[in-house]
């Protein structure tokens, strides 16, 4: 499917501007996915789980993480103008001029996760080269089974050696934000997808935390690569925040208490954005997902949630996390 726009985003301008950009607009809706899909400034929507509407538009995306109750709303993205979309080189897109989304679902094959994650890499960094919207803000990445595996022979140890492999040099000089968050699909296919801008983004680092590529060998022979956050290039304040969790400097704490590794994640939260000179907390200007491990710990976490958002609480989802002792992760995106 291809939509008329402005700009396509596979070819720069010339010279293109250099002002800030509008920042993007996310919200959460239960809908019929394509009624919104007909509304001409949106640039992707996420559903999430099997009970997700099916749908073949390149701004859409199916998302194999259960809601902790369904049915969950749709993610949707909007942009400012009109919206073009299609497909190059194995990467679905879509882009408004100043931002795109992209998306990749990589089979793992006889390669494993690590030759997937190679592979949807590079393709997405060749795709991000060629486009008006080279730089990377934000990434997602969902595949299966994602702790199984003792020590370096994890599958999600394997997933950071093939993402490396993928991007080289690409990310070596701003890291973008990110997340990798587990599925119980029983498919192994890798699932990344992506938020570019017109204009480069500034990685914020969490002072409670080591950045995420300094971690030492313990947790693995490639360090993830990515930053605690990524401050949006819009004209008024927008942070881009990774998936946290109870890690302080680089060890996990509170194993096995599910209510203190979230309160430790979001002290990790408030410090991020005090790092990033936030001007407001966490609330109705933030728009989070939170990831659970395990079913029976939803109700507590739900609590939490309720005690500290209030009417506006993350989307709660079902997901493994990068750690097996880790049982919780937040992540989203804050506005101020």
């Amino acid at each position: 499917m291809e939509r008329p726009a402005h700009a396509d985003p596979l070819h720069r301008d010339s010279a293109p501007s250099t002002q800030a950009l509008p920042p993007l607009r996310v919200s959460y809706q239960h809908a019929d996915v394509r009624t919104v899909l007909a509304g001409r400034d949106v640039l992707a929507v996420i559903g999430f789980g099997a009970a997700a509407q099916p749908g073949a538009d390149p701004r859409y995306l199916r998302v194999a993480l259960e809601p902790a109750e369904p049915p969950a709303p749709l993610e949707v993205w909007h942009g400012q103008d009109a919206v073009s979309c299609g497909s190059h080189g194995g990467v679905r897109w879509s882009s408004d001029g100043d931002y795109s989304f992209a998306a990749l679902e990589v089979d793992e094959g006889d390669g494993g996760i690590a030759e997937a994650a190679r592979s949807a890499y590079a393709a997405l960094a060749t795709w991000c080269r060629g486009s008006r919207t080279p730089h990377l803000l934000r990434l997602w990445n969902h595949f299966d089974a994602m702790n199984a595996g003792a020590g370096d022979a994890e599958r999600y140890r394997h997933f950071c050696n093939g993402r490396a492999a993928g991007v080289a040099a690409d990310f070596a000089a701003n890291y973008p934000a990110a997340s990798a968050i587990g599925t119980r699909s029983g498919r192994r296919v890798l699932q990344v997808y992506a938020l570019a801008a017109r204009l480069r983004g500034e990685a914020v680092a969490n002072p409670r935390q080591w950045n995420a590529w300094s971690y030492p060998r313990e947790y693995g022979p490639t360090a993830p690569g990515f930053a605690r956050a990524m401050r949006a290039p819009a004209r008024t304040p927008q942070l881009h925040i990774s998936g946290t969790a109870a890690i302080v400097g680089h060890a996990s704490h509170h194993p096995g208490d599910v209510r203190a590794q979230l309160e430790e994640t979001l002290r990790n939260l408030d410090s991020l954005l005090h790092a990033a000179g936030s001007a407001h907390p966490l609330g109705s200007g933030s728009a989070l997902k939170a990831y659970v491990r395990t079913p029976a710990d939803v109700p507590v976490v739900r609590a939490v949630l309720r005690e500290r958002f209030g009417a506006n609480p993350p989307l709660v989802l079902l997901g493994d996390i990068c750690r097996s002792e880790l049982l919780v992760e937040i992540d989203g995106i804050h506005a101020g």
